[in-house]
């Protein structure tokens, strides 16, 4: 593992273990900001710190996931707004167990959510994400898929492993030609389908088609990756930015965890093709600049750089065909993100953001603090890819 990345690895990993609340043989990750406890944390907290070379808090965190599971072998997507089984943390928490599954064992429960998240493939590779969220968001075919490859390689089960082959096969076939993975490829409970590119989602989607591939090793999905990969590295800058005016989804807009799940994507693709390094490298210097203790929800900003973000967001707000209605809103949620992530606070004050949806009748399920945060979950999704990129990187 790079000694830059193991570094920052080791010490995001100390801020988060710090917030570990230990029960005799169970142990939970407390976030600091909401009163929620997140079972897609554990996952990715535990896999990190497996890939650091263990610690003694993996146990007890995988012991309180699995206290969670749902008799139907779910377990539920937590949210400040929701929380309803899940077939996305389903797949997070049993890659975690797979992770685990020599020093810290649970075949049942890894076994029953193999069942659950091959039960919720609605059609050929696309798999139901929640009651809540019907769409066919292709990331959580990826994640879907990247579980049962990963199960199937280890229990030789071929029905896991077509499956995972339709859930790739489902996503290189909507791929847009100049390598954009959109979001939504249909409209499901939304108000419109939100086939969009998104820089946040497309360095998912490539990271979860990846991890699939570890197993799959199908040339098509090597090619795919490339492709958008090549997409992702033309809306990076120099300075390794991410220009967010090629990215239309408006809630995974300026998301710091964009720079996470590039790099490791990066880090895979450059396997293949060596240029990608210098992206992945650019990917690692934002991330060592702006994560000084837990990762900030939103990739933070200067107020000077206010004004010309006003043309970033109104690019972003007019990509796709959508009413005008809709593309106001979303310009007006681009700029209110624009401030909120140049103003820091250790609390999320969220009312701004709710008074903004009554005003404009909008039915939101996110949370849209008036200002950036230490984000646990954002976090978490850091410690996976970072540890990830070193695991690709020992076996290039």
């Amino acid at each position: 593992m790079d000694g830059r990345v193991r570094s920052l690895l080791s010490r995001i990993a100390g801020e988060v273990r710090a917030l570990a609340v230990v029960d005799g043989e169970t142990a939970y990750i407390r976030d600091p900001v909401f009163p929620v406890i997140r079972n897609r944390v554990h996952a990715e907290v535990a896999k990190a710190m497996l890939r650091l070379g263990g610690d003694p808090l993996v146990g007890p965190v995988l012991n309180y996931a699995v206290g969670c599971q749902n008799p139907d072998g779910s377990w539920n997507e937590v949210h400040v707004n929701y929380n309803e089984p899940s077939a996305l943390i389903t797949a997070f928490i049993g890659d975690a167990l797979l992770e685990a599954a020599e020093p810290y064992p649970h075949e049942e429960a890894l076994r029953k959510a193999r069942d659950y998240v091959l039960a919720a493939e609605r059609s050929p590779g696309c798999f139901l994400k929640s009651r809540g969220y019907t769409a066919d968001h292709l990331n959580v075919d990826a994640s879907c898929g990247a579980f049962l490859a990963r199960y199937a390689g280890r229990y030789d089960d071929e029905e896991a492993r077509a499956a995972a082959l339709r859930a790739a096969e489902n996503v290189v076939s909507h791929q847009h030609p100049g390598g954009v993975y959109p979001y939504a490829v249909d409209k499901g409970t939304y108000p419109f389908v939100f086939d969009l590119p998104c820089v946040h989602y497309q360095g998912v989607t490539a990271y979860y088609l990846a991890k699939a591939n570890d197993v799959l090793c199908d040339e098509r999905i090597d090619e795919s990756i490339a492709t958008g990969m090549r997409w992702l590295a033309n809306a990076q800058r120099p300075d390794g930015r991410f220009d967010w005016s090629k990215s239309g989804l408006s809630f995974a807009y300026c998301l710091s965890g964009a720079y996470a799940f590039g790099l490791a994507s990066f880090v895979y693709a450059s396997r293949a093709d060596e240029r990608y390094r210098e992206h992945a490298d650019r990917c690692l210097e934002r991330l060592e600049r702006d994560v000084q203790g837990l990762a900030p929800r939103w990739e933070p900003g200067s107020w000077p750089g206010l004004v010309p973000s006003i043309a970033t967001a109104a690019k972003a707000a007019s990509l796709g065909h959508y009413p005008l209605q809709h593309r106001a809103f979303r310009f007006g949620y681009g700029m209110y993100r624009e401030i909120a992530r140049r103003r820091y606070g250790r609390t999320a004050e969220t009312r701004s953001f709710e008074a903004l949806c009554r005003l404009l009748r909008i039915r939101s399920s996110t949370v849209e603090p008036s200002n950036n945060f230490p984000d646990l979950f954002m976090t978490s999704e850091v410690l996976d890819c970072l540890s990830q990129s070193g695991v690709w990187e020992n076996h290039a």
